[in-house]
Parts: C-alpha cells; structure tokens; sequence
C-alpha cells in the first residue's frame, strides 16, 4: 500500500510539474475583411498546432463584410479549441459584426469601458424612407403616380426585412447555441441598440468582464466548456501567451482587399495594357498592368462588388479611346467619363464603414484619366502615324536614278544606295523610277516623273 501511495504522490507531482497549454492571442482591429478572415483562420490552425487549451480574440471593430464574418463564425463553431473574444483595450467596441463573433464564441468577455451591438445589417444599395401614396391628397389627379412610387418601395422594405429577419434568426441561433441572452440579440439587430460591458454582463449577454488578458486568464482557470460536445476544462491561470501577430500576407491581403487601392490596381491594369497595345516593345506598361489587374482581381472577388459598375468603367474607358478613331466631337470622350464616374461609384455595392471609395479619390482619377486617354494616349496615337524612317516599309514609295545595266542586270541608285532593280519595261540609263515592291535585294520599280517634270 505504501508503494502505491508513493506512486500516486509521485504521478500527481509530475502532473503537476508539467506546464500548462499555451493560450494563443489573435488580434482584429478595424474593419473586418477578407484579410481578417484568412488572418484567423490561420491563426486558429496555428493554435492546433500549438496545442493551446484556449484561443483569445482581441477585438475592436465598427463591423465589416457580411461575408467574411460568416466565414470567421465557421471557423469558431467548428473549432476544437475553445474560442474566447475578449472586446478590448478600455474604449473598443464590437459593433456590427464584431456582435456576432462575440456572440458565436465559447466565452464573451469584455473590458471596463467598451460598448458592443448595433447588429442591423447594412443594406446593399440606395435606401429611402416609405413615402404616403401621392393619392392621399390628390386621390383623383394622383392615383397612377402613387401606384409607382408605392411599388419600388415595397420592393425596397421587402428585401430589408428579408436581411432584417434572416440576420436576427442567424444571432438568435448563436445565442441559443451558446446560452446567451437572445432577446436582446434580437433587439440588436432590429432596432440596432448597444450596451456598455456592465450592462452587457448584467443582461448575460457577455461571460465577464476582466481588465486584460492575464486578469482574463485569472478568471477563467478552472471553468469548463462544452467544445464540439466535449467538456474541456481550462488551466489558464499559469499558462503561458503566444501572440500570433498578422503577418506579411495579412498585410498584403489587408492592402489590396481595401476598396480605394483595388480600384487604383484595377485602373493601372487597364491603361497599361492599353499603352503597351499601342506601344508595342515597351514593356514595363505591359508587365506593370498585368500584375495590376490580376491583384485587382483577385481583389475584387473577395470584395462586394457590383458587376454593372465594373462593366460602366469598362464602357468608359472604351468611349474615351474611341474618341479617337471616331469623329464624335467630343460626345464619346464626354459620354466616357459619365460612365467611367457612375461605375466608380457603383463598383463597391455595400455601405459598411471602411469599405468605400471616396468621390474625392473617383474625381481625382476621373481627371487624371481623361488627361491620360485625351492627351497621352493621342500623342501615341499620332506618333503612330507619323512616316516611317527606316525599315523595309520606308523604301517603298522612294525614287532613284538608273545609273548602267550590265548583262541584262539594271541598277539604280536609291536612297544613297546601289540597288538592283527591276521593271516590266525596258528603263533608259539617267531616267527616274519609283520602288512599288522588294523582292529580296531586288527592288520592283516603276517609271516615275523626275522631280518638276511629267510622267
């Protein structure tokens, strides 16, 4: 017995003695995109890796992508490890999609001074308020008019109910599934309220609230999660911090995903393979709109991205180039830079914060983009047309002397140069022809008027 007893002592001794799983920090700040979805995507494989007892997202965000915060939900539910968003420094917030993360992770937990919810999803398009049908005042001259205008806005508070709706069973969901309070998740969404982090705590929307990290890891040792049906309890109180930083793919994604920058990559594409079609052998405009445009392509299909805009600049930069073929007097140059302005303002169909482009940045490019199509473009055009100065197509058209014909053989001097020419008739020694053809290093020629003189 007393050997057992040793043996039990000296195998709690070595339990003890072995340190606990890391826990792994991942950070979102801003809004959240594609470049946050790969970010924590990898980071929570990261933590597989690792073997880490617990993942904590640090998180500060005004919203993001409907897209990518579904993405990022995913991830959480299906994850073996338990998932902890942690709404901090003092002053952050999870708003908009930040609600939802917080709401799908294993644990909610808050700082003093941060705020979350705001939940209504962002309608895609123009929205306007509903308007009384014109009928109301002038039933009898305005009866036509009011069926129009009562039509598209009952079109309109459809679909935002249908977003409405599906967004707040999407929450309720989350919150049942992790025994949250989902009536206020509902009111979240419908009526996009928010609450401070005592009121969130006092409501059980949120786990707890913890200064930092480490007095989040205080609170949480000991407590047991139900992960994917299992129950997991947590060693945290000494356990050790992996900071898992963005990484340069993040912050490249980060740069091209961001609306401004996929839409300059998207025109430095455009205009320099257009260049190079019409400066062939330059190279540099070709490869440099080459990269451009797929990046801007890659970025645009990670982006919300309106497909009538995308043609409207398209359309636009044909008109100004077809400006200069066709005599329209202006009206295509002027008709291309209309559809090159509304497809910039159309080409990102969303209005969440942090993901549109400026109207200064779309009239700063419209300009340069005219100057560049009206006046570059028309250089490289006219150089085009301009004579050429060498090469086999210069010597056509040219005259010469016939200087001697030896044996059957005539040559001519041409250009400064002793050819060997031919012609269909006989050519008299000191009479002028004209190059029509080459042949070789034969010349074909024709009898030509000297210079001041007839045919």
């Amino acid at each position: 017995m007393r050997a057992v007893a040793v043996l039990l002592i000296c195998w709690s001794s070595l339990a003890l003695a072995q340190p606990a799983a890391p826990v792994v920090v991942l950070t979102q700040n801003g809004a959240i995109g594609p470049a946050s979805a790969d970010y924590l995507q990898r980071g929570m494989e990261k933590a597989v890796e690792l073997k880490a007892q617990l993942v904590v997202l640090k998180m500060d965000t005004p919203g993001g992508l409907d897209l990518s915060m579904r993405a990022i939900i995913k991830h959480i539910l299906a994850s073996p490890i338990p998932i902890a968003t942690f709404v901090a420094p003092d002053g952050a917030r999870a708003a908009s999609a930040g609600t939802y993360i917080l709401y799908a992770s294993h644990i909610a937990a808050m700082a003093p001074a941060t705020n979350l919810g705001a939940a209504t999803p962002v309608a895609i398009g123009p929205q306007s308020e509903p308007r009384e049908p014109a009928a109301t005042k002038e039933k009898s001259k305005k009866d036509d008019r009011a069926e129009r205008t009562t039509e598209p806005q009952s079109t309109l508070h459809t679909m935002t109910r249908k977003q409405t709706n599906d967004a707040a069973a999407y929450i309720r969901g989350l919150a049942q599934l992790r025994g949250r309070n989902a009536d206020w998740a509902d009111q979240a969404v419908r009526e996009a309220v928010s609450l401070s982090a005592q009121e969130a705590l006092k409501l059980k929307v949120i786990d707890l609230i913890a200064a930092d990290i480490p007095q989040l890891l205080k609170q949480l040792d000991g407590r047991k999660l139900s992960v994917l049906g299992q129950e997991q309890r947590l060693a945290t109180a000494g356990a050790g911090i992996v900071e898992y930083q963005p990484d340069w793919r993040t912050r490249l994604l980060a740069v091209i995903t961001d609306p401004s920058v996929a839409y300059l990559l998207l025109l430095i594409g455009f205009y320099g393979l257009l260049f190079e079609f019409y400066n062939p052998g330059w190279v540099a405009p070709g490869v440099i709109g080459g990269i451009s445009l797929l990046l801007a392509l890659f970025a645009l299909q990670l982006l919300p991205v309106s497909y009538s805009g995308l043609a409207l600049i398209a359309l636009g930069v044909g008109l100004m180039v077809a400006e200069h073929f066709v005599a329209g007097f202006g009206i295509l140059g002027m008709g291309g830079i209309v559809a090159f302005v509304l497809g910039s303002i159309m080409l990102i169909d969303t209005d969440i914060p942090g993901y549109g482009i400026s109207w200064q940045l779309i009239a700063a490019v419209a300009a340069v983009s005219a100057i560049f199509l009206l006046v570059v473009l028309g250089v490289a055009l006219r150089a085009r047309k301009q004579p050429v100065v060498s090469g086999r197509e210069q010597m056509l058209g040219m005259t010469g002397e016939v200087l001697e014909d030896t044996e059957g053989e005539v040559y001519a001097r041409i250009h400064g140069e002793l050819w060997k020419v031919r012609a269909g008739i006989p050519l008299a020694r000191g009479s002028t022809v004209r190059v029509v053809g080459i042949d070789g290093l034969v010349l074909a020629v024709e009898p030509a008027p000297k210079q001041g003189g007839a045919q």
